[in-house]
C-alpha cells in the first residue's frame, strides 16, 4: 500500500506544556484510522501540523506527492452571512450547479442552500462543510469531531459515505462508536507520545489492558527474583566458601530490568447526589405549540413524564428537539398551550454553547463555588473539580485559558453542585473526551431525578435513555419502542435510501464529475473487490499464525490480537459480498 502521510519524530510544545513528544507514524492510501486521546492531547494540533496549518518544533512531516486531502474541522470557515451556496462555490471554487448538486446530497435543497450559514442548525453548518470536502474530490479524509452536531441520519450518511470511499482518512472524533463502526485502526495519544494499533478501537484497548496486565506480571516475577537474590547476597557475601557465587549473584542483580508502566491517567469519575424521593408526575404537557415570534416549530404537543424517567428527545436537525428543550427549562416562552413541573421541582439546564457564557474572569473554583447550593464543603467542592480532572493549581486557572472541553467539563460540574430534580442536557458530549463520555454516561444512567437530553452518540443515549420521544414535522411524541427499536428504524431506512441512490449518492465512493457512467462505477466495484481480496488473505494468514503460535504456547497478547482480527475479518468479507453482488448485477 503505497504511504500517503509520513511523521517522523514530530515535537510541538506550547510553553513549558509539551503535546507531542517523539511522535512517529506512515499511514497509508488507504488507512482507516481513529484519532483517541484525552483533551488537550494533541489531537487536533497534529491534524493542523499535518494539513500545514500549524508550524511544530522539530521532527518532519511529509505527504505524497500529488496527494489530495480534504479537511473537516472543528471551527467555522464561513462568514454567518454567506449563503451555504457562496460558501461552497468560494471554498472548492467549482461552478454552482455542482456544488448544488453535491449540496442536495446532504439534503441542503435549493431553499437551504440560498440561506446565511448564520441561520443555519449546527448539523447543517456541518453539512455545508462536508459538501465543501466532498467537492475537493480528495484522495484522503482528515476529519476533525465530525459527528458534533450532526443528527443520526446525517451520521448514517456519513458513514455510508465513509464505507464505500476508495481513500482512507484520519479521524478525531469522541464517539466511540462511531470510529468502531468505520476505522479499522487506533492511533492513541497520549502523555505527548503516539502509538498506532492494527485494529479497531474496542480491540485496541483489549490489547493495551492485556499488555499492561502482562507487564505488571513481569515486573511482579522480576521484583520477585530481585528480593530473592538480595537476600541470597546478604547472607553469603561475607563468607570466604560462597563470596564467589554471591559476586555472580549480585551481577545478575545488577542486570535485572523492570519493564515501565505509566500510571494510571486521571479518571472522570462523577458521583450524582441522590435528589429524587417523591414519587408521581414530573411533567405534565397540554396542547403546547413551540416556537418563535415568526416560527411555530412544533404545536399539539401533550405528553406526560413520571419523576425518575429518562428522557431522550430524538429527531433531524431543524425539527425542534433543542427549542423543546429550551421551552420546558424556561428558556423560552411557548407560543400556546401550557406546561406543569411537579412541586418542589429544582431544574438545571446545559445547553450546546452554554460553556461559552461563563465569564472569562472567574477562576475554576470560583465558578464552581457560585455553582454550589451553599451546602457543599469545600473539600467536596475540590472533589467534585478533581472529578473533572481540575487538580491541584488547575482550580486556580481562568476560564479565559480553557479549552473548549474544560468549559464544557467545568459546566457539567457546576451543574451536578446545583443538586437539581431534573436535568435539561443539550448534547452534553460534545467537546468532551471519550473517557469523559463513558463516565458522564455512567453517573446518568443512574440518577435518580428526571432527565431530559439531547444526544447524537448512539452508545450514550443507548447506555442513559429509558423513555424516546421523536420531534419532527411538526409533531412531538413518545416513541412507541426503545432507543434500539428507533435506531433499527433509521438503519433499515438509510439501508433503503443508499439501495434507491445506488451509483449517486456520497457513500458510493470518491465523487465523481456530473457525468460519470455505469463502466466507471463498475471499474471502482472491482477495485473495492480486489482490495478487499487482499486484506482478507493478510488477515487470514495471520489468524492462521496466530492460531499455531496459541496451541504451542498461551500468549496473553497474541489471544487479545486473535480477536482483534476477526471482526475485521468479518468487515472485509461484507465488502467484499456486498462488491461481488454489484457486479453479478452489471
Amino acid at each position: 500500500m503505497p504511504t500517503i502521510i509520513t511523521v517522523s519524530q514530530l515535537h510541538r510544545n506550547y510553553g513549558v506544556q509539551t503535546v507531542l513528544d517523539d511522535v512517529s507514524f506512515a499511514l497509508g492510501e488507504r488507512h482507516r484510522v481513529g484519532v483517541i486521546g484525552r483533551n488537550g492531547a494533541g489531537k487536533s494540533t497534529l491534524l493542523r501540523i499535518i494539513l500545514g496549518q500549524e508550524d511544530y518544533d522539530a521532527g518532519s512531516v511529509a505527504i505524497a506527492p500529488k496527494a489530495r486531502l480534504a479537511y473537516l474541522q472543528q471551527h467555522d470557515d464561513f462568514t454567518q452571512e454567506e449563503s451555504v451556496q457562496a460558501y461552497l462555490e468560494r471554498v472548492t471554487g467549482k461552478p454552482g450547479w455542482r456544488c448544488a448538486e453535491v449540496a442536495a446530497r446532504f439534503q441542503l435543497g435549493p431553499e437551504r442552500v440560498s440561506r446565511p450559514l448564520g441561520s443555519l442548525s449546527g448539523g447543517f453548518q456541518t453539512r455545508a462543510k462536508l459538501a465543501a470536502m466532498l467537492l475537493q474530490e480528495p484522495d484522503f479524509l482528515v476529519l476533525d469531531e465530525p459527528t458534533n452536531y450532526l443528527d443520526l441520519r446525517t451520521q448514517f450518511l456519513l458513514e455510508g459515505f465513509l464505507a464505500g470511499f476508495q481513500g482512507g482518512w484520519l479521524i478525531v472524533s469522541h464517539d466511540r462508536g462511531f470510529l468502531q463502526r468505520t476505522c479499522t485502526h487506533t492511533l492513541e495519544l497520549e502523555r505527548g507520545r503516539g502509538e498506532i494499533f492494527d485494529g479497531t478501537v474496542d480491540a485496541y484497548f483489549v490489547w493495551k489492558q492485556a499488555r499492561l496486565q502482562q507487564a505488571e506480571h513481569y515486573n511482579a516475577g522480576v521484583e520477585a527474583r530481585r528480593k530473592s537474590l538480595e537476600e541470597f547476597v546478604a547472607r553469603n557475601r561475607a563468607r570466604a566458601s560462597t563470596a564467589a557465587r554471591a559476586q555472580s549473584k549480585m551481577k545478575e542483580l545488577e542486570k535485572l530490568e523492570t519493564i515501565a508502566v505509566d500510571g494510571e491517567l486521571a479518571a472522570v469519575t462523577l458521583a450524582l447526589p441522590s435528589v429524587e424521593t417523591r414519587q408521581g408526575t414530573a411533567l405534565r404537557i397540554k396542547d403546547l405549540t413551540i416556537g418563535y415570534t415568526n416560527k411555530q416549530v412544533a404545536h399539539g404537543i401533550e405528553m406526560e413524564f413520571e419523576r425518575g424517567e429518562h428522557i431522550a428527545v430524538v429527531g433531524d436537525n431543524g425539527q425542534g428537539k433543542s427549542t423543546l428543550l429550551k421551552t420546558l427549562g424556561g428558556e423560552l416562552p411557548s407560543l400556546s398551550g401550557g406546561l406543569q413541573w411537579g412541586y418542589g421541582i429544582n431544574i438545571g439546564c446545559y445547553a450546546q454553547h452554554v460553556y461559552q457564557a461563563i465569564p472569562a474572569t472567574y477562576t475554576v473554583l470560583q465558578w464552581l463555588q457560585k455553582c454550589a447550593d451553599g451546602n457543599w464543603p469545600s473539600q467536596k467542592i475540590l472533589d467534585i473539580a478533581g472529578g473533572f480532572l481540575f487538580r491541584g493549581d488547575a482550580v486556580e486557572k481562568k476560564v479565559a485559558v480553557l479549552s473548549g472541553g474544560e468549559r464544557s467539563r467545568l459546566c457539567l460540574a457546576g451543574l451536578l453542585l446545583g443538586k437539581h430534580q431534573v436535568l435539561i442536557l443539550d448534547e452534553p458530549t460534545n467537546h468532551l473526551d471519550v473517557e469523559t463520555v463513558g463516565a458522564l454516561a455512567e453517573a446518568l444512567s443512574g440518577f435518580d431525578g428526571t432527565l431530559l437530553f439531547v444526544s447524537h452518540d448512539r452508545n450514550f443515549t443507548a447506555r442513559v435513555a429509558t423513555v424516546v420521544v421523536e420531534v419532527a414535522d411538526g409533531k412531538a411524541l413518545r416513541f412507541p419502542g426503545g432507543y434500539d427499536a428507533y435506531l433499527d428504524g433509521l438503519t433499515k431506512e438509510a439501508a433503503a435510501m443508499a439501495k434507491e441512490q445506488a451509483g449517486g449518492s456520497p457513500g458510493t465512493g470518491r465523487l465523481a464529475k456530473g457525468g460519470k457512467d455505469r463502466h466507471e462505477q463498475l471499474k471502482q466495484t472491482r477495485a473495492r473487490l480486489r482490495q478487499a481480496e487482499r486484506r482478507i488473505a493478510e488477515l487470514d494468514t495471520e489468524r492462521k499464525q496466530l492460531e499455531a503460535q496459541l496451541v504451542v504456547a498461551y500468549d496473553e497478547l497474541g489471544a487479545a490480537r486473535l480477536a482483534a482480527i476477526l471482526p475485521l475479518i468479518s468487515a472485509e468479507e461484507e465488502v467484499w459480498v456486498a462488491a461481488s453482488e454489484e457486479l453479478e448485477r452489471g
